[in-house]
């Protein structure tokens, strides 16, 4: 059955618990097959199947308390909504100056009584100040906590309101009553303390999407067009295909296109990470968002709005950051009973505290003090916020994380297995032998060509240019079939012509013993060979030598790779020979050779039952099964679609030299989520022991607990320092 994902913006989360309980609503709708929310960005990411409605979606969410809307296809414009969350940040400041002007006269004269000095205002004065704070600015608390309650659930505002209320309630009471003691400061500083909490997580959460303004602000608004000989300016919203964009000296490449006029050096550093310009020249692609050197380029253009490159990458980092880390989903089914659990325990300690000592308005505030500091909203960010700033760093980085899954399993990888051509080699192979059994080099050049004619596999490209090198027109070729892994087979001069590996030749008994030695010297330097031969007769025709030179990295890659603790494994179909000269040359630890495409998935399977943690990584088609098949995958982002729609991390320049930094950055934005969670953890198990020991005012309850979600969004902005290069060479896992 076909199926829908959509996301939706989710109001009124305010900690962990929520977010489960938005999931189980979401995931109890007939239709839905998966939903994760994230505390982080206020999302959730439906799948649905066809017959279940938006509307059912967004009035389960509304049913438990919270508000949800879908997202349109404007609300992709990622720098409107940032001006959005800016003027909402500016709103929240607004209100907690106000809050924190009308709370000072209450706390000040608190602060200080230690030092001897008593300026207690009068009863009617502190409930003009608190009342406000309390009734108009904490007005959110109330009505989140009574959504909550109206779903038979709970949350962080059902507990600030209950904790707030109850030392406001207390305090009125005992200013009728003419008593001393007045908590019409706790209630104002709770709630003043939350809101600033509140602000500068808010603030912090906005921050995080620095990289994805970044990239938004690359697209110019406008570009300049020739249409039927006439030149415009047009906004990019107005452009169509095939348009013809000029581009001129220091201006932003408007597009993806490919170049009709013009050669310049192009600098592509905020989309692949790559710090030096790139030389473009006649029928070269560019991206749109990258910045033109010293030459005026007219540009052909061949993707639009959601399709092109910068759109793609900035969808795939909003859906990483709206994914949920492995780790948080466990975060989130534990603070789902915590609201309720803390509730209780908050009234048995208020009983306790009652009957043991006498003194039930010291009761509770205790009782007050355990619901202030027990929110769980520290915990629901640890994760999320760490996988936002990690995701966001990679994407300027040139690595293109798609889900957060990837992020969080890459640190723990033990063995990386490569595919050669275009990975470890430039992807570029090259004709450097060519034997003929019958007739010259140039007819078997002929032959070859007509059967590779429109193919985009690296060794039929390197054919077809030799051919053209030469300037020969390729023969005319019929039922042309490639055989993934093998060869090539297909009609040539009323004959039916085989090209492919040694292997493919034994099995339609062709004998090639004739070839044999000059294959084996050419195989013993590094070479690819592929052999040609006439099916009918079973003879051999000719043979073809590739070298395909290594990239100048690869070796650092290895060496990068072993540094951290993590064995190497060459998968190719090429033969024993060559891979093993080119493990060797790399000091790859392990070679499997003349593997097909669906062998290499049954070796990355073989691997991971030894226990590792296995990934792969490849650029063909033929490389997509492996990538499938292992925990995280590897693309480099100078092949094939089918392979970058397949691995969970793309390489947006190609250069393998970013897999060492991939897994860097992962181990540290692993390290950063457990050291948050550890903290949010403890911080809860020491502060509400403490609290209702009596050992803490809510005043202080209520600072440590905005003070907690701080932190941990703080901590994880600090993972902003790491920049590729900078690798742990180390085993840690």
């Amino acid at each position: 059955m076909e199926s829908r994902v959509e996301e939706f913006d989710i109001s009124g989360m305010s900690c962990a618990s929520c977010v489960l309980r938005v999931e189980q609503a979401l995931e109890k709708v007939p239709g839905v097959a998966k939903a994760e929310v994230n505390l982080a960005t206020d999302r959730a990411r439906v799948t649905f199947f066809k017959g279940t409605s938006v509307e059912e979606i967004e009035n389960a969410v509304r049913a438990t308390g919270y508000d949800a809307s879908l997202r349109a296809d404007e609300d992709g414009d990622v720098l409107q909504q940032s001006r959005e969350k800016a003027r909402q940040l500016r709103g929240d400041a607004i209100r907690m100056l106000w809050t924190a002007g009308l709370s000072l006269p209450l706390i000040l004269p608190m602060l200080l009584m230690p030092w001897g000095v008593h300026l207690m205002l009068p009863g009617e004065i502190q409930i003009l100040l608190a009342g406000p704070v309390q009734f108009f600015f904490g007005v959110r608390f109330y009505r989140s906590a009574w959504k909550a309650l109206k779903a038979r659930s709970g949350n962080m505002d059902l507990l600030v309101a209950l904790g707030t209320t109850a030392a406001f309630g207390l305090s009125v009471y005992n200013l009728l009553k003419g008593h001393e003691h007045l908590y019409f400061e706790s209630s104002a500083a709770v709630i003043t303390l939350v809101l600033l909490g509140k602000y500068l997580e808010a603030r912090a959460k906005y921050q995080t999407t620095e990289a994805l303004r970044s990239l938004q602000a690359l697209a110019p608004e406008t570009a300049r067009v020739r249409r039927k000989g006439v030149e415009s300016v047009l906004p990019i919203k107005k452009l169509r295909l095939q348009d013809e964009v000029f581009v001129k000296p220091g201006e932003k490449i408007p597009v993806d296109g490919i170049i009709l006029e013009g050669m310049s050096q192009v600098d592509e550093s905020l989309l692949t990470g790559e710090s030096l310009p790139v030389t473009k020249t006649l029928h070269d692609k560019v991206t749109g968002g990258s910045l033109n050197g010293e030459g005026l380029l007219v540009i052909r253009t061949t993707a639009l709005g959601a399709e092109s490159t910068l759109a793609r990458i900035i969808r795939s980092v909003e859906n990483a950051q709206a994914q949920k880390a492995p780790l948080q989903r466990l975060v989130d089914k534990v603070s789902f009973y915590f609201v309720p659990a803390v509730v209780i325990v908050a009234f048995l300690t208020f009983l306790a505290w009652g009957f043991f000592s006498g003194d039930w308005e010291r009761a509770l505030v205790i009782g007050v003090a355990v619901l202030v500091i027990a929110c769980p909203c520290a915990l629901g960010l640890a994760a999320p916020t760490t996988v936002m700033v990690g995701t966001g760093l990679a994407a300027k980085a040139g690595i293109l994380i798609k889900d957060a899954e990837a992020l969080e399993v890459a640190h723990a990888l033990t063995t990386i297995a490569f595919d050669k051509t275009g990975t470890l080699t430039e992807g570029r192979p090259r004709v450097a032998g060519l034997v003929s059994v019958e007739g010259s080099q140039e007819d078997l050049l002929r032959l070859v060509a007509g059967l590779q004619n429109g193919s985009e596999h690296p060794l039929a490209r390197a054919s077809l240019r030799e051919a053209r090198d030469r300037g020969l027109e390729p023969e005319a070729a019929q039922g042309i079939r490639a055989i993934p892994g093998k060869g090539v087979e297909g009609l040539c001069r009323g004959e039916k012509i085989l090209i492919g590996t040694r292997k493919f030749m034994e099995e339609r008994r062709v004998d090639v013993s004739a070839l044999q030695s000059a294959a084996a010297r050419w195989q013993e330097q590094g070479a690819t060979v592929s052999f040609v031969a006439r099916e009918s007769s079973s003879t051999v025709l000719g043979m073809m030598a590739f070298e395909d030179p290594l990239r100048p990295v690869s070796a650092q890659v290895i060496k990068g790779l072993h540094q951290l603790g993590i064995q190497t494994v060459l998968l190719t179909g090429d033969h024993a020979g060559a891979a093993t000269r080119v493990a060797l040359s790399l000091g790859i630890d392990q070679v499997y050779a003349e593997v097909l495409p669906e062998e290499k998935a049954r070796l990355i399977e073989e691997l991971k039952k030894q226990g590792g943690v296995v990934g792969m990584v490849g650029d063909g088609l033929n490389d997509a099964p492996a990538l499938a098949a292992a925990h995280v995958a590897f693309a480099m982002g100078t092949g094939t679609d089918v392979a970058m729609n397949t691995a969970g991390i793309t390489l947006m320049r190609g250069n393998p030299l970013l897999i060492p930094d991939a897994i860097s950055l992962s181990r540290q934005t692993y390290r950063k989520i457990k050291q948050n969670l550890f903290w949010a953890f403890v911080y809860n198990t020491l502060g509400i022991p403490l609290a209702a020991l009596g050992y803490l005012n809510p005043v202080v309850a209520g600072a440590a607990m905005a003070f907690s979600s701080v932190c941990v969004v703080g901590n994880a902005l600090l993972l902003k320092t790491w920049k590729p290069g900078q690798r742990e060479f180390s085993s840690f896992q």
